[in-house]
């Protein structure tokens, strides 16, 4: 085992500006709304989203399930969960006649200085591609402006040219770059 940094950006949008364009989901896709009954759903769409992926050494609990579980536990139960910026994405999967849940995304909302977070932000990789992630992070936005925070921030692995772009596109700016430190195992 060793030690090795992760190069991060810190960025940050400005809600109080124009709402954003509407986009629509494609057919057989559809919002889902927190509810404390979805915790587990979260915690297992979180780590199909995550498990292969650099973030999983960056935060080892991301490649973990029960580490999934503990993290979402902590958020819904934490201090300023916002219930209204946290959303899962389903798909209406034909084959099997139900819905099978391919994204998810949550809020944390800062006390006084009305500042939010996204949390944990992410499509499984079979579903990417498609604007999915445009319309659950536009979702996620409004749920902040609906409860009146003005200022929201991310944070995301240099590496992750597809997600800057995204965070790009809905008019999220670099703030600074930060160092993760994590052990990772080398071959």
């Amino acid at each position: 085992m060793g030690l090795t940094y992760f190069k991060r950006f810190l960025m940050e949008v400005d809600l109080s500006r124009a709402p954003f364009d509407p986009v629509r989901l494609p057919p057989g896709y559809q919002l889902v709304a927190w509810q404390d009954s979805l915790l587990e759903t979260h915690a297992a769409v979180k780590y199909r989203c995550f498990h292969e992926e650099i973030d999983a050494h960056v935060f080892p609990s991301l490649g973990d399930p029960e580490g999934c579980r503990r993290l979402m536990r902590d958020i819904a139960h934490g201090d300023g969960f916002l219930a209204g910026a946290t959303w899962l994405l389903a798909h209406a999967n034909g084959q099997r006649g139900r819905l099978e849940y391919c994204g998810t995304i949550q809020g944390v909302c800062g006390f006084g200085d009305k500042k939010g977070s996204v949390q944990n932000f992410g499509v499984v990789p079979e579903h990417r591609g498609r604007g999915l992630g445009t319309v659950l992070l536009q979702k996620c936005l409004e749920g902040f402006r609906d409860a009146g925070v003005l200022r929201v921030t991310l944070e995301v692995t240099a590496k992750n040219q597809d997600a800057q772009r995204l965070y790009q596109r809905l008019g999220f700016r670099r703030l600074r770059t930060v160092y993760k430190v994590a052990e990772v195992a080398y071959a």
